[in-house]
């Protein structure tokens, strides 16, 4: 795939992770696996965009009211300090890729459970039982380079805590703190990494798909079959990535 597509891909998978209350971060890692060599690279940009696009939803759930912060600290305590220690972790390069295989492909599993269930009632999460989930997505958050909210979510969903509303606006902040602290570790580690030519213009397209897909979201659009399309390339890039890198399979 020619570099010069990525920002017109990537205005896309903004626009629909926005809409779903994500940043996209499992999705830009699955493209840039596929085009760029460097892993701190892709890590780091990944980070990036990431907290570009979740700032947007999280900027709009604060407008509109639907953040509920004495549900969702607990979420943060333990999630902020791992994904920063996740972040220092240094890995060869093909066990950096065995990781993000493994996490891309738990995370297209997740989106395809989120995208085909239907709502179910709310139930209350025990402090304890919230610092422990946030902990341990953060930790993963921190290796991969995705903010977790991709993982966070399905799981409330699945778990049956609170509306989706709460939960999409607690994913857009867990990300962002994530991936913050994920990026503070990068440089604390000295794997932080960019191009930043690239860099600047998969900013602004990011930008532009997380602002429209927040619009839409909230014109109450129907993003399901882009969001299925999506859930369907970040499978197949982590299948690709375990075999290739696990196996010595191409596929």
């Amino acid at each position: 795939m020619p570099i010069e597509y990525l920002p017109f891909i990537f205005f896309f998978i903004a626009l629909f992770y926005s809409s779903v209350g994500f940043g996209g971060g499992s999705s830009y890692l699955a493209i840039l696996s596929l085009i760029l060599t460097d892993f701190y690279e892709i890590r780091s940009t990944a980070l990036i965009l990431n907290i570009c696009v979740v700032t947007i939803g999280t900027i709009i759930y604060i407008k509109n009211g639907v953040l509920k912060p004495k549900l969702i600290w607990p979420f943060f305590v333990l999630s902020i300090p791992m994904a920063y220690l996740g972040a220092l972790v240094k890995l060869s390069q093909n066990a950096f890729f065995l990781l993000l295989g493994s996490a891309l492909l738990l995370a297209g599993i997740f989106m395809m459970l989120k995208l085909i269930q239907s709502r179910i009632e709310s139930v209350e999460f025990s402090n304890p039982k919230k610092l422990l989930l946030g902990g341990s997505i953060g930790l993963l958050s921190g290796i991969s380079g995705i903010g977790g909210g991709i993982f966070l979510s399905p799981v409330l969903n699945l778990l049956k805590w609170k509306d989706s509303r709460i939960i999409a606006s607690l994913a857009s902040v867990f990300i962002l703190v994530n991936s913050l602290a994920g990026l503070v570790g990068l440089n604390v580690a000295g794997t932080f990494k960019l191009d930043y030519d690239l860099i600047f213009k998969l900013i602004i397209a990011v930008i532009l798909g997380g602002s429209l897909g927040s619009y839409l979201s909230s014109k109450k659009f129907n993003l399901k079959i882009l969001g299925i399309l999506t859930a369907v390339l970040v499978i197949y890039v982590g299948l690709k990535l375990i075999l290739d890198h696990g196996f010595g399979i191409q596929i």
